[in-house]
């Protein structure tokens, strides 16, 4: 973890310049701040679940602010996967959310992508997951074969888990001999599993950007895009009771003061599980509005 948290603060200058003071209010749950907010925006990873596990107690506790009335929608750095298949980890896991109400860095980067010219992409993704929401695109699934990395017009990373050290020194040196945009998918570095972290397309992008000296287009927190298509899904909403909820200070946190709604970070679980968070806020100068034990 503290290894990712310093590769984070190496990437600042790729991210928001945004570290407004908060009060870090310190509590136990999401329950605890319901009173002061109409909508939770909640980050999956280290906040629904970890890997593959729902964390316990929060699928409860969701459906318990949804029965209140309150807005709960899902923002998460989740490129790898198609939507539909999305929706069903989460229904597996406990939660019951709308599909609209699931907003993830992968609608964010294919809302972008619909606005760039047509081109031939290579595609940094696990293959065996299939092409849905993908057939409007020209991809080629980049794994050994140099000629794919150099007749691509340009490359979408969007997926990690079958990625190599190999893959990643053939699209550098492709990048190198003709430099391309880069369109990144996913821009956390780590997600937190049951048995400790996976590396995440942003890690690869970063490396990308500081061997190339070209500078990836980022698509999910913390950057606006992904806050604009939540917005969007929201409608009228009051930004003073609307809380970004998320367990890295770097993605969630800094993503949601830069949107202009508050925050709070988990504590116990996810990326800053086991730690103090006080020297990792101090050291970021990024603090949340509330610091809560668990989701």
């Amino acid at each position: 973890m503290q290894e990712a948290f310093k590769r984070y603060e190496r990437t600042r200058h790729r991210l928001p310049n945004v570290a407004r003071p908060a009060k870090c209010q310190r509590l136990s749950n999401l329950d605890a701040i319901s009173h002061d907010i109409d909508v939770f925006l909640l980050d999956a990873f280290g906040v629904l679940n970890i890997g593959e596990t729902a964390i316990p107690g929060v699928p409860e506790r969701v459906a318990g602010l949804q029965k209140m009335g309150k807005k709960v929608l899902v923002v998460s750095n989740a490129a790898g996967y198609p939507h539909s298949g999305l929706m069903q980890k989460y229904s597996r896991l406990g939660y019951n959310f709308d599909p609209d109400d699931v907003i993830t860095s992968r609608k964010a980067a294919l809302a972008g992508l619909d606005r760039m010219p047509r081109s031939r992409w290579g595609l940094m993704a696990t293959e065996s997951l299939g092409r849905e929401d993908l057939e409007h695109l020209d991809i080629t699934y980049l794994a050994e074969d140099p000629l794919a990395y150099d007749a691509a017009e340009g490359f979408i990373l969007l997926g990690s888990a079958a990625w190599t050290g190999q893959r990643q020194a053939l699209l550098e040196a492709s990048l190198i001999k003709k430099p391309r945009p880069v369109v990144v998918g996913n821009p956390d570095i780590v997600a937190p599993r049951e048995n400790g972290f996976s590396t995440e397309p942003g890690s690869y992008a970063h490396k990308l950007g500081d061997a190339t000296g070209i500078e990836p287009l980022f698509f999910g927190k913390p950057f606006q895009n992904i806050f604009d298509l939540a917005f969007r899904r929201l409608g009228r909403f009051d930004p003073d009771r609307t809380v970004m909820v998320g367990d890295s200070l770097h993605t969630d946190i800094l993503g949601g003061q830069a949107a202009g709604i508050k925050t709070a970070l988990i504590a116990g679980y996810g990326f800053l599980a086991g730690h103090d968070v006080d020297p990792y806020i101090q050291s970021s100068g990024i603090q949340p509005d509330y610091i809560l034990d668990q989701p």
